[in-house]
C-alpha cells in the first residue's frame, strides 16, 4: 500500500525525479552553509535554511499539482498568463519594489513574487503553442516566425527594461526552440541580423549614456541605495536607470589586466574578488560543506554566486557533479521529447529544460569569470522565493509530458507486437 502511494506521488520519469531531489538536498546543505550573513542579520542559525525548506517543500506541492495535470490543458492557461505577466510587468515598471538598484518585485496580498519569473514560463509555453499549431510536413509555416515575434514584442521589451540578462536569456531560449520547431533558416537568419545589430546599438546606447559608478553603490547602505534609486527614477532617467549598472559590469568584464593580488580593491570588485578567493582557495577537493570562509564576504553568495560557494566547499568533483546534473535533465527532457506523439508536449518540455539550463549554465560562468555579473540564481539551487517555485513548477510540467509520453510509448509498443 505504500508503495502504491508513493508511486501515486512520484509520477512521471524517475531520472528526472532523481535529479530534481539531488539539486534540492544541494540547495538545502549550501544554502545553509552560505546564509551567514541571513543568520547574522536574523539572529537565528536556522530561521533562512528553515524558510528556504519550507519554500521548497511548497515548491514540490505545486510540481506534484502540476505532474498530475494532463497537457493538452496547460494551453487552455496560455492567453491568460500572457495577460497576467504584460499587466504585472507594467506594474512592476511603474510601482515596483526596488532591490539592488532594480525595480524588479511587486506585493499581492503580502506575497512579493517577480512578475519576470512568471513571464518567462508563459513565453516558453506561448511559444511551443504557436510552433505546434503551425507544423507542416516541411517545417513551421513562416506565419509561426511573426507570430512568435509579435507575441514577444509585448513581453521581452518590459522584462528589458529591468532585468536585461532575464530578457535576453529569455530571446536565445526562444530562438532555440524555433531551430526545434523547424522555422526557416532564412528567416532565422534574418532575425539573428537584426538582433546583432539591435544589441552593437544597444551596446552603444549604454556606454554613451550609462555612468560608471563602480561598486560604489554596493557599499551604500540600504537607505542610500534606495534614495540613489528614487532620485535615478525621474523623468527620462525612468526609462535610463539600469544603464550606469550595465556599463560599470561591462567595463568591469572587459578589464582583463592582471592585478596583483595585495593590489585588489575588495571594496570596490567585491563580488569578483571574494568569488575568485573562494574558488582559488578550494584547493580542488574543497573544504567541505559548512566549511566556507567567502561566505561572510560575498553579499549573494546564498544566491547568485551560490556556485562559487559549492566549489569552495566541495571541490572541483562537487562543481562538476553539480553541472552534470543540470546536463542530465537536458538530454533526458530531450527523450522524452523523442517519444512525444504530438509537437506541443515535445516543444513545451525542450523549452523548459533549456530555460532551466541555459540559466544554470550562465549563473556558473558568472561564478568562475566567464561572464559579467548579473542576478541570474543557480535553478533549484540558490535561495529564492517565486524562483525556486516557478522552478519546481518547470519540473513539474516535464514529469507531467513524461508520463503521457511513456503511456504514448507503451501504447506504440503493444501494437507493434500485436501486428507482429
Amino acid at each position: 500500500m505504500n508503495n502504491q502511494t508513493l508511486s501515486n506521488i512520484f509520477k512521471g520519469d524517475k531520472v528526472i525525479w532523481m535529479v530534481f531531489f539531488f539539486l534540492c538536498i544541494i540547495s538545502v546543505v549550501e544554502v545553509y552553509s552560505a546564509s551567514s550573513q541571513l543568520t547574522y542579520k536574523g539572529g537565528s542559525y536556522l530561521a533562512p535554511v528553515l524558510k528556504h525548506v519550507g519554500i521548497l517543500f511548497l515548491g514540490i506541492f505545486f510540481m506534484v499539482v502540476t505532474l498530475n495535470i494532463k497537457c493538452k490543458y496547460f494551453k487552455i492557461v496560455t492567453p491568460f498568463l500572457l495577460i497576467l505577466s504584460f499587466l504585472t510587468l507594467i506594474w512592476v515598471y511603474f510601482a515596483g519594489q526596488s532591490t539592488n538598484g532594480a525595480q524588479r518585485w511587486i506585493s499581492l496580498i503580502g506575497i512579493q513574487f517577480q512578475p519576470s519569473e512568471i513571464a518567462k514560463g508563459t513565453m516558453v509555453l506561448a511559444t511551443a503553442q504557436i510552433l505546434s499549431a503551425m507544423q507542416t510536413e516541411n517545417g513551421a509555416d513562416k506565419n509561426a516566425f511573426r507570430y512568435v515575434l509579435i507575441t514577444c514584442l509585448f513581453i521581452i521589451p518590459l522584462i528589458m527594461l529591468e532585468n536585461l540578462s532575464t530578457a535576453v536569456l529569455l530571446c536565445a531560449i526562444i530562438f532555440m526552440m524555433m531551430i526545434i520547431g523547424r522555422v526557416s533558416f532564412r528567416q532565422l537568419g534574418r532575425l539573428l541580423g537584426i538582433a546583432t545589430l539591435l544589441v552593437v546599438c544597444l551596446f552603444a546606447l549604454v556606454m554613451l549614456v550609462g555612468e560608471d559608478h563602480g561598486e560604489a553603490v554596493a557599499g551604500k547602505t540600504m537607505t542610500e541605495q534606495t534614495d540613489t534609486v528614487k532620485q535615478q527614477t525621474t523623468g527620462i532617467k525612468k526609462v535610463f536607470h539600469r544603464f550606469d549598472t550595465w556599463k560599470s559590469r561591462i567595463n568591469k568584464f572587459a578589464d582583463k589586466k592582471q592585478i596583483a593580488p595585495e593590489d585588489v580593491d575588495l571594496d570596490k570588485d567585491a563580488q569578483i574578488a571574494h568569488a575568485n578567493i573562494a574558488i582559488a582557495s578550494s584547493n580542488v577537493v574543497g573544504k567541505g560543506p559548512g566549511n566556507s570562509d567567502e561566505r561572510d564576504f560575498l553579499s549573494q553568495a546564498f544566491s547568485d554566486f551560490i556556485y562559487a560557494i559549492i566549489i569552495e566547499e566541495m571541490g572541483i568533483e562537487g562543481a562538476f557533479f553539480v553541472a552534470i546534473l543540470y546536463i542530465i535533465l537536458l538530454f533526458r527532457t530531450g527523450r522524452i521529447a523523442h517519444r512525444c506523439e504530438n509537437t506541443f508536449p515535445a516543444f513545451l518540455a525542450m523549452g523548459l529544460a533549456l530555460l532551466l539550463v541555459t540559466q544554470a549554465i550562465f549563473n556558473m560562468c558568472v561564478a568562475v569569470g566567464l561572464a559579467p555579473v548579473t542576478g541570474q540564481p543557480l535553478p533549484l539551487v540558490s535561495k529564492g522565493g517565486t524562483s525556486t517555485i516557478i522552478n519546481c513548477i518547470y519540473i513539474g510540467a516535464i514529469l507531467s509530458i513524461s508520463r503521457s509520453a511513456k503511456k504514448t510509448s507503451v501504447q506504440t509498443e503493444t501494437l507493434v507486437n500485436q501486428h507482429v
